[in-house]
């Protein structure tokens, strides 16, 4: 349950909208003027009315005490999840002393909250009572393995592809242009292969990346040959080196490491998109037992993800881990608080440390794009047209992104430190180090570079 008394701060409040425009228009609604009739509860329960455009204001409601993170309820037609209104009431509660005074819920905002939460419980008993019946394992058996005939079938052709381009010469890809490559990737499909099919796609996009193209396509082509040769021959490698194989290749996984329970700091949260899909990063830190966990949530046609949880706050709850040698992610399981401000904070490794990191996980991870990394005592600093971020201790860095410089992240990072260490939260990768969350030195609380 949410404390009526402790306020997220406005970073934890920002980091739920959906995308860059949501908390611009959010942001703009974080102030006492266009609501009314605004109040929260000791359940953790936030309503108010926001005056929009029409001649009745928007009736909007926030359960903060959800533990699957805050859950909203709008009368805006808006799409997004949460909507502006949603954003401007949190910020509003977040900021202002006695700009949300605490009272009993009106009639419209307690209707809605009830009936959530009797689905809840409903859901609950629902699990409880046990699954439904098993469906045929020898049915599922040979689906399985006709699938996997259709990938081992999908693999040959890929490895004919990278054939022909070393025998043909890289500037052959060039001239190719993106339309064979993309023919490929639909032929991964066709053959239920999802990872070759993306890693044919990112191969075809190569050739107009700029200068030292011809390098990274070999690096690439190089890395699927090796996830290609790894499929074709997975029932000679260790197990858990298996289930990364399958894992990369796209094939489903259900966790299956027991539950850890943990008081989990939610380190990070960030969405990429294309077209047809929205995947959200939300990177964990168990405060006891010191692991860090990857959970993943997805939203189709452009809506967002339904699992949110704001960025430095923490929650006790129980995460299982998914197969595979190294692989971080996992999937929450029971939540035993609602997500609260906390002052943990993960402890942080040098930038030496940092690059061993890295090298040992890809032994066990040879595709993998980047691992998680808290870096401590670091201070960002200009490299000619780049930035790094500089061991304060030590005559060693690491380099950033290349497309730094163009997130708003890299100058709030810069503002935080003022040239003094700070600790920071990041993906380290073969590109650099990609900032995600920042604190100051001492006392303070943690910034959003996402």
């Amino acid at each position: 349950m949410t404390q009526q008394g402790v306020r997220w701060t406005a970073d934890q409040v920002l980091a739920l909208a959906p995308d860059a425009a949501s908390r611009k228009a959010g942001s703009k609604l974080g102030a006492a003027g266009p609501w009314s009739e605004a109040g929260s509860s000791d359940e953790g329960t936030v309503w108010g009315l926001c005056k929009g455009s029409g001649s009745k204001p928007y009736q909007t409601v926030v359960d903060i005490a959800d533990t699957a993170g805050p859950a909203y309820k709008c009368s805006c037609p808006s799409r997004k999840f949460p909507c502006k209104h949603a954003l401007g009431l949190l910020l509003l509660w977040a900021g202002e002393d006695g700009a949300v005074p605490s009272g009993q819920a009106p009639d419209w905002a307690g209707e809605w909250l009830a009936g959530r939460r009797k689905r809840t419980e409903e859901k609950r008993a629902a699990g409880a009572s046990g699954s439904p019946a098993a469906a045929d394992p020898e049915a599922a058996r040979r689906r399985a393995e006709r699938r996997a005939e259709r990938i081992s079938a999908g693999a040959g052709e890929l490895e004919q592809r990278l054939t022909d381009l070393l025998r043909t010469g890289l500037a052959s890809a060039e001239q190719a242009g993106y339309g064979l490559w993309e023919e490929t990737a639909a032929r991964m499909v066709d053959a239920q292969a999802p990872g070759l099919a993306a890693r044919a796609r990112e191969l075809g996009a190569i050739p107009s990346s700029g200068p030292g193209w011809p390098i990274r396509l070999l690096e690439e082509s190089a890395l699927l040959h090796l996830l290609d040769q790894a499929w074709l021959r997975r029932e000679h490698l260790p197990d858990d080196l298996a289930a990364t194989v399958r894992s990369r290749i796209g094939l489903p996984a259900s966790p299956d490491g027991p539950p850890l329970r943990d008081h989990w700091l939610v380190l990070a949260q960030y969405d990429t998109t294309d077209p047809k899909l929205t995947t959200r990063r939300i990177w964990l830190h168990g405060t006891d037992s010191g692991r860090t966990s990857l959970l993943l949530s997805y939203g189709a046609g452009g809506r967002a993800p339904e699992l949110a949880l704001p960025m430095g706050l923490a929650l006790d709850a129980e995460v299982s881990a998914f197969p595979g040698a190294g692989q971080l992610r996992a999937a929450l399981g029971e939540q035993f608080t609602a997500p609260s401000p906390t002052t943990a904070r993960p402890l942080g490794v040098t930038t030496a440390q940092a690059a061993v990191h890295y090298g040992e996980a890809l032994r066990h991870d040879p595709w993998l794009d980047a691992v998680p990394v808290t870096l401590d005592r670091v201070v960002p600093t200009p490299d000619g047209d780049s930035w790094q971020l500089a061991d304060a201790d030590a005559d060693l860095a690491l380099p950033l992104p290349s497309t730094a410089r163009s997130r708003p992240g890299l100058w709030r990072l810069v503002a935080l430190s003022g040239g003094a260490p700070v600790k920071v939260f990041g993906e380290l990768g073969h590109r650099g180090f990609t900032p995600l969350t920042a604190w100051p030195e001492g006392a303070g609380e943690p910034v959003s570079l996402c």
